[in-house]
């Protein structure tokens, strides 16, 4: 399949295909003449000697004001590159790393970066031959660009630095020679071009609110299995509690469990409990919180992949070249931090629900083992469930209300996005474990309430777990349970 890439509107769900690299790229008419328009402008303004632009013809950051030599500004890009290179850590996830190239060719498809067509198309050779640079975890600030992860992925169009290629670690300048691609020499501004942006903490957003989305559905999905495991009311689910309150997501969550359960015989059963606990009652109240707070940051990624956070941007139209601050990726911090938060309440009422589970209450044996005793059935599990929600919590401490000074005092204030983001991938891994840690413990406590059935479409997602998770008799290796039932949901196709 090939995308086109235009500076028309995009939406963060046609990025699923584009993150698995399932997918060729190619530029649209209107972003090559809008690039080669950029171009042109910005080679007219640098025709004046006395003229004087932020990063095009001067240093950079508190060297503002230091100016550079028209003779010597292709070589003030690539030393730009090689400088600012500085990442240190683990490797980023290689569809992390798809992404974030995505992202900074369609920064580039709007026209108002001044860099050239060839710049363009050269990331474009790269995406489309697999060719993904090495970038590392740490060493953004999340702001004047995620300067040096985004120096990572610049080193590889120079012919610099490290890729993955056909699945293994290389150096860049042989796996271009094996792809028979040629490095490019930089041009004047591209090499801030390249640099500047919010590329890095943007697609770790991106990323895991693609993901989020599933972990939201499937914990749904797992919540009704749980509450006709445990036996539960429905009547917290009536619409009429709902609508007195009246959340989208609240809204939604409740009439999703409610559909799921509406021909389930357990539920239809006469009840002894008048009350359930709150992970199971309040199940809309939680997770509808968390799908309104997935609507607020897909809002605020959504303007951001429509965005241009380069710096100095070029306005051919209106005759500028504005240096300004695009680049600082305070709206991604906030959504970060806040979608690592609501995903990990998500997390946090699933292992609560596992617990209960687990209690040997309401008819179900003590660890959802047949024999317990001689059996320690899904003890463990529990404690697996409970130690990774407990470091979600340490995670989501924001990182969006940090700040350090940095080059000298022109950077004063940042706002640490790219560390929100890491963190937010890793909660968002952890939760979903987390799911499927009380997805193998309801399928289990299932089993109990036969020969009685829970609802088709409940049933029918048993049984498919079923062809791949057995239940569980006699204790056995339990870890290799929990992976399978993470790897099912996440997946699990739509409904």
């Amino acid at each position: 399949m090939t995308v086109r890439i235009d500076p028309k509107p995009l939406k963060i769900d046609l990025l699923a295909p584009i993150i698995k690299g399932d997918v060729q790229l190619t530029l649209s008419d209107n972003s090559k003449e809008k690039i080669a328009q950029g171009r042109a402008f910005l080679l007219k303004k640098l025709d004046d000697p006395d003229a004087t632009y932020y990063g095009i013809n001067t240093g950079f950051g508190s060297l503002c004001n230091v100016r550079v030599s028209k003779e010597e500004l292709s070589d003030l890009q690539r030393r730009l590159i090689l400088s600012h290179a500085c990442g240190i850590g683990d490797i980023i996830p290689i569809e992390v790393a798809r992404l974030i190239l995505f992202l900074k060719i369609r920064n580039f498809c709007f026209g108002n970066s001044g860099v050239r067509l060839e710049l363009v198309e050269q990331l474009i050779r790269l995406y489309n031959a697999d060719l993904i640079p090495v970038i590392y975890e740490m060493g953004s600030l999340g702001a004047s660009g995620d300067l040096a992860p985004l120096a990572h992925l610049s080193l590889v169009v120079i012919g610099e630095g490290e890729v993955f290629y056909k699945g293994e670690k290389q150096n860049s300048k042989d796996a271009l020679k094996a792809a028979e691609i040629s490095p490019l020499s930089l041009a004047s501004k591209e090499g801030i071009s390249l640099l500047n942006g919010t590329q890095f903490s943007t697609a770790y957003g991106i990323w895991s609110l693609l993901r989020a989305k599933n972990v939201l559905r499937n914990a749904n999905l797992c919540a009704a299995i749980s509450i006709d495991a445990f036996d539960c009311n429905l009547s917290p689910f009536d619409p009429r509690i709902h609508e007195i309150r009246p959340h989208k997501g609240q809204l939604q969550v409740a009439s999703d469990i409610k559909l799921l359960l509406s021909d389930s015989e357990i539920a239809a059963g006469k009840k002894v409990n008048v009350q359930d606990p709150y992970a199971f009652r309040c199940t809309p109240q939680v997770h509808g919180a968390s799908a309104d707070v997935l609507d607020f940051v897909e809002k605020t990624l959504t303007t951001e992949l429509n965005a241009i956070t380069d710096n100095p941007s070029l306005f051919p139209d209106s005759d500028g070249i504005i240096s300004g601050g695009n680049f600082h990726a305070q709206p991604i911090a906030y959504a970060n931090d806040f979608l690592a938060i609501a995903v990990a309440e998500i997390g946090s009422i699933s292992e609560r629900r596992t617990y209960q589970l687990i209690c040997g209450i309401r008819g179900l044996p003590a660890f959802l083992s047949p024999e317990p005793g001689l059996n320690s059935g899904f003890m463990i599990p529990q404690y697996t469930a409970a130690s990774l929600a407990s470091q979600n919590k340490q995670l989501c401490t924001p990182a969006s209300v940090d700040s350090i000074v940095s080059s000298n005092g022109q950077e004063d204030h940042v706002s640490m996005a790219a560390n929100a983001g890491t963190k937010l991938y890793r909660v968002v891994r952890n939760v979903e474990r987390i799911i499927g840690i009380e997805w193998l413990t309801a399928a289990q406590a299932l089993e109990f309430r036969r020969p009685k059935k829970s609802g088709s479409l409940v049933e029918k997602t048993h049984a498919e777990f079923r062809s791949i998770v057995p239940k569980l008799a006699d204790d056995r290796l339990m870890s290799t349970d929990m992976h399978a039932a993470t790897d099912f949901l996440i997946n699990r196709k739509e409904d």
